[in-house]
């Protein structure tokens, strides 16, 4: 019994040593590498770069005053659609108190001067009247009382002028009352009512009241960097993707390439225009930050592969045919445009082909 059980102990032990052996062999082998494939595929190949920029209005203008003062009242708020000509704000002068003074003195002299014009006129118009003195010195009296009442006049529309900045007989005050010169959408509104602001001259650039734009042509101003800008001509479309309005994009136009390149943290850029096709009853804000991309080629329903299955030699691209389960044969192809992502195939491949895939 006891010899039985020794014999069963040691076929245990002998096969629990084989079983080791076995997997440690087993373990030790190395493993057949199972290389993915991939097949080519008809679709679109599309080379485009992407310019950074803003939306904003083709037309936009500063309303400026045509005098200085104080603003009395203001008729718009920021957001209005205003027409040409209607009323943004009105001016109230603050007279200079040298002119002012020039002026008074100016209307005192001519009030005297016509009014002793007027008694010499009223002395002999009596002595005409009898037939003492011919028409001709008369004609003379006569043109010195118009002349006096003409200075008079004016001397009072100066004072009025400096002091109101209108004439009564004008009927409306055209140089104190500051209106639109287009049909727009004010976007901005500087200045409060008594706010000082400077009238616009040939030294001064003047107080902006109002920013006023016409929303509904827009544009889009980006820029690109130097390594592009060569591949861009006008008239190139453009699809722009604006942050503000998720899961839409619109179509847009390249109409303006900058000739002059500025210098952007260490990169010269080059700025580009777009006309913007906005769709029916949509309202783009100024100011919207957005991307464009800007198809610079494309080729559509050509045999494509991914990039990844390309390998190099030298100046030849190739890849690697499959032939058998896991036996792959090396193919020299011409290739086309490239994505990125995705290449086009010229010649030596076809839609059936599986291409190993480089792990």
């Amino acid at each position: 019994m006891k010899k039985a059980f020794k014999i069963i102990v040691g076929v245990l032990i002998l096969g629990l040593f084989v079983y080791t052996l076995v997997f440690l062999f087993q373990k030790s082998r190395p493993k057949p590498v199972v290389f993915q494939t991939k097949k080519p595929f008809y679709g679109s190949i599309i080379k485009k770069t992407v310019a950074t920029g803003s939306v904003v209005p083709r037309k936009e203008i500063e309303i400026k005053p045509k005098v200085s003062g104080i603003i009395e009242k203001l008729y718009i708020v920021p957001g209005k659609r205003i027409k040409k000509g209607d009323l943004i704000a009105k001016i109230k002068i603050i007279p200079d108190m040298v002119n002012l003074n020039n002026a008074e003195s100016r209307v005192n002299r001519a009030k005297l001067a016509y009014d002793d014009a007027k008694l010499v006129y009223d002395r002999q118009k009596k002595l005409f009247d009898q037939g003492v003195i011919p028409e001709a010195d008369f004609q003379q009296v006569r043109l010195s009382l118009n002349s006096s009442r003409e200075e008079l006049t004016t001397a009072e529309n100066n004072l009025e002028l400096i002091r109101e900045g209108v004439l009564k007989k004008s009927g409306e005050a055209t140089n104190t009352l500051v209106r639109s010169t287009i049909d727009g959408m004010v976007l901005e509104v500087p200045v409060e009512e008594g706010n000082q602001v400077i009238e616009s001259n040939t030294f001064n650039s003047g107080t902006t009241i109002a920013f006023v734009a016409d929303m509904g042509e827009m544009i889009f101003k980006g820029k690109v960097d130097e390594t592009e800008v060569g591949k861009l001509r006008e008239g190139m479309k453009l699809v722009l993707a604006i942050g503000a309005i998720e899961k839409e994009k619109f179509d847009a136009e390249l109409e303006y390439i900058s000739p002059k390149g500025k210098e952007e943290n260490g990169a010269i850029q080059f700025e580009i225009k777009a006309k913007i096709n906005l769709k029916p009853g949509s309202f783009v804000r100024s100011g919207y930050s957005g991307n464009a991309d800007i198809v610079l080629d494309r080729r559509d329903n050509v045999l494509c592969i991914e990039e990844g299955v390309l390998q190099f030699k030298g100046d030849s691209t190739f890849v690697e045919i499959e032939k058998g389960p896991m036996q792959f044969q090396k193919k020299f192809i011409k290739t086309g445009l490239s994505d990125g992502i995705n290449i086009e195939v010229v010649n030596g491949l076809t839609k059936k082909d599986k291409l190993k895939i480089k792990s």
